[in-house]
């Protein structure tokens, strides 16, 4: 197997990405809903970067930053980080594929947009469910996130729940 390569993404990926999407959201129900338009999902209105992660040039994983959208939560992790809510941006749209995983490929694509964003300024928050699992929290702890909230979302699960979110803030830089 070719080695993993980690670029920014290009419209050109977006097919592959949302294939891997697909296989992600039947495997583990990410993302809970499946967007009515996958490719506008992935490219949201407030996107500062995108990247792609390719094994044998196939898209195996992918993750954004993008602006933090809720002022009231961009100033709840402000204040319990210390960062400026101006300072803040997203990690969001992260996914790997089942076969890629434990490859390190989550972790090449968190580091690509931590770096990024320190580059710009800038420190990551971002949030996952707390679906008493653990994988996704175990990797962002042993990265050095750490939690600064977890609060009652205001969506709901395909079954009415409303799930526990927990938020985490990026290492220092």
């Amino acid at each position: 197997m070719n080695p993993l390569h980690i670029r920014a993404r290009d419209n050109g990926d977006l097919p592959g990405c949302v294939a891997a999407l697909a296989e992600v959201h039947a495997a583990d129900g990410y993302p809970t809903r499946w967007p009515a338009e996958p490719a506008g999902w992935l490219t949201p209105t407030d996107l500062l970067h995108a990247w792609t992660a390719h094994l044998d040039d196939t898209v195996v994983g992918h993750v954004v930053i993008r602006g933090v959208a809720d002022d009231s939560m961009a100033s709840l992790l402000a204040a319990s980080g210390g960062v400026p809510p101006e300072r803040l941006a997203s990690l969001s749209r992260l996914f790997v594929v089942p076969g890629a995983r434990r490859r390190g490929v989550a972790s090449g694509l968190i580091g690509r947009a931590t770096c990024e964003a320190a580059t710009d300024g800038l420190r990551l928050v971002l949030d996952v469910v707390d679906d008493g699992r653990g994988a996704a929290v175990a990797l962002y702890e042993e990265a050095g996130w750490r939690r600064v909230a977890s609060v009652q979302a205001a969506w709901t699960m395909p079954d009415g729940r409303r799930p526990m979110v927990s938020y985490y803030l990026s290492p220092q830089r």
